[in-house]
C-alpha cells in the first residue's frame, strides 16, 4: 500500500505509540481516524491536523462503541484500509506479593483490555474491509497489533500483561491465514522499551538507566521508530501472519 493512500483507524492514537503512528500517516499524506479514551489529547491532534484525522471516544472492549466508531470512519473518510492497535494497559502485580494476592479482577482487566479488546476490534474492522476494492496486489486492508516484548519474556510482576501480549501473538498467524482469503494482511509488532507516557512519571536518572539495558541502541525507542515501522508494514505485502520484536536486541531479566 502507498502511504497516501492510506485511511487508518487507530486504538489509542491519542497518546504514545498510536499518537506516532497517526503522526507518520498523515504526514505522509493519508488520514486517520482515533479510537481513544483520551479526548482531551485526541482534540489537540485534530486541531493540529484538521480534517485529516477524526476521532471516537471509544473503550475498545465494547462492540457497540467499536461499531459506532468504525461506522464513524467510514462516514468521515469513506472507509478505511489499515487498523493499527495501541490500545492497552500494563498494571504490574505480583502473582503473591506482600500486599497479598493478585486480584482476579485486575487480571481479567488486563485481558480484556489487551487481548480482547484488540480481537473486538480486529473481527469488526476486518468485516468492514472485506468490501473494500482491492489493490494492485490484492490487498483490502493490512491489520497490525501492538504486543511486546513481555510475551516472550516477561517479568516478575508481569503475568496479567505477559499473558494478554502472548495471546496477541498467538492470534496473529490463525487469524491472517484466515483473512488471506479476502486480501487482508495481518501482522504483529512486540515493542521492546520504548519512552512512552508511562514512562514519564519515571525521573529522568531512571529513564536512562532502563535504556542503558538494551544492547544497541542503548536507550529507550522513540514512538516514532514504533511508526517507521507500522510504515514498512504497510508498504511490504510479503509481511504476512509474523511477529516482529522491535527491541534493540534486549532479552527482559527476571525483575
Amino acid at each position: 500500500m502507498e502511504m497516501k493512500e492510506i485511511v487508518a483507524v487507530v486504538t489509542g492514537g491519542a497518546s504514545g505509540l498510536g499518537e506516532a503512528t497517526v503522526r507518520r500517516i498523515i504526514d505522509e499524506g493519508g488520514k486517520a481516524f482515533i479510537l481513544d479514551l483520551n479526548e482531551e489529547r485526541a482534540a489537540s491532534l485534530k486541531e493540529e491536523y484538521g480534517d485529516c484525522i477524526g476521532f471516537y471516544k471509544t473503550d475498545v472492549t465494547k462492540e457497540d462503541q467499536v461499531l459506532e466508531a468504525l461506522e464513524g470512519s467510514i462516514q468521515a473518510f469513506g472507509g478505511f484500509n489499515t487498523v493499527v492497535n495501541c490500545a492497552g494497559i500494563a498494571p504490574p502485580g505480583k502473582v503473591v506479593g506482600r500486599k497479598g494476592i493478585h486480584s482476579l479482577d485486575r487480571f481479567s482487566k488486563v485481558i480484556e483490555i489487551n487481548l480482547i479488546g484488540t480481537f473486538n476490534v480486529i473481527r469488526l474492522a476486518a468485516e468492514k474491509m472485506m468490501g473494500n476494492t482491492p489493490n494492485d496486489h490484492g490487498e483490502r486492508g493490512v491489520i497490525v497489533n501492538t504486543a511486546s516484548v513481555a510475551a516472550f519474556d516477561g517479568q516478575i510482576g508481569q503475568a496479567a500483561y505477559s499473558a494478554s501480549k502472548g495471546g496477541v501473538v498467538g492470534m496473529t498467524l490463525p487469524i491472517a491465514r484466515e483473512l488471506a482469503r479476502d486480501g487482508i494482511r495481518v501482522m504483529t509488532i512486540a515493542p521492546g522499551l520504548f519512552h512512552t507516557p508511562m514512562f514519564d512519571t519515571l525521573p529522568e536518572e531512571a529513564r536512562n538507566s532502563l535504556g542503558k539495558m538494551v544492547p544497541f541502541p542503548p536507550r529507550l525507542g522513540h514512538p516514532s521508530e514504533y511508526a517507521q515501522l507500522v510504515k514498512s508494514i504497510l508498504e511490504n505485502p510479503m509481511l504476512n501472519g509474523e511477529t516482529i520484536r522491535l527491541d534493540g536486541a534486549i532479552r527482559m531479566q527476571p525483575k
